[in-house]
């Protein structure tokens, strides 16, 4: 299946899904939680298929949850396939870096895999500040990845002999 095409929609309904259980959330559990910052409001930031994240060739969907208590990225999992079991931590490699992610589960959206980046949120002044910050970290981190794809796809593969004989350049053929 080609995430990057057939999945949109159903991406953009899930991200949707998100936030909508996390401004639940926000006005339920975390009502009256002095960690919140009252200037920010719940948004899915960026969510984008990809392919392979966790460096074991999985695919999903990568994105920016930004609650006024805490801004995480995202990874989902294909719909109806299973994120990384709930409070199971998951290192998956991001721009060349390795982010450790640990599995989620809500039960009004579903399964889902979790990294924190801000939390508690009072360093952010306003919701554009703490979007701003979101969208320049999915840049650099899908850059990162373009630039490691690109070389990936320019280095020089094996021939079969080769790969079977532990030669790592290829070598001439017989």
């Amino acid at each position: 299946m080609n995430l990057r095409t057939s999945a949109a929609p159903d991406l953009a309904a899930r991200t949707d899904a998100l936030r909508r259980c996390f401004e639940s959330i926000g006005v339920t559990r975390m009502h009256g939680v002095p960690v919140m910052n009252r200037a920010l409001s719940v948004e899915a930031i960026g969510f984008e298929p990809c392919t392979g994240s966790a460096g074991d060739g999985t695919d999903g969907a990568l994105g920016i949850l930004l609650t006024p208590w805490f801004m995480n990225l995202i990874w989902l999992a294909p719909h109806g396939q299973a994120a990384s079991p709930q409070g199971q931590s998951h290192a998956r490699r991001l721009g060349g870096k390795r982010f450790d992610f640990i599995g989620a589960h809500e039960a009004g959206f579903g399964s889902y895999d979790m990294c924190s980046l801000f939390s508690p949120m009072f360093e952010f002044a306003d919701q554009a500040a703490a979007r701003a910050t979101a969208a320049e970290v999915l840049l650099v981190l899908r850059r990162a990845e373009r630039q490691i794809a690109a070389r990936l796809a320019s280095e020089p593969k094996p021939g079969r002999r080769g790969f079977l004989l532990g030669r790592v350049a290829p070598g001439p053929r017989p």
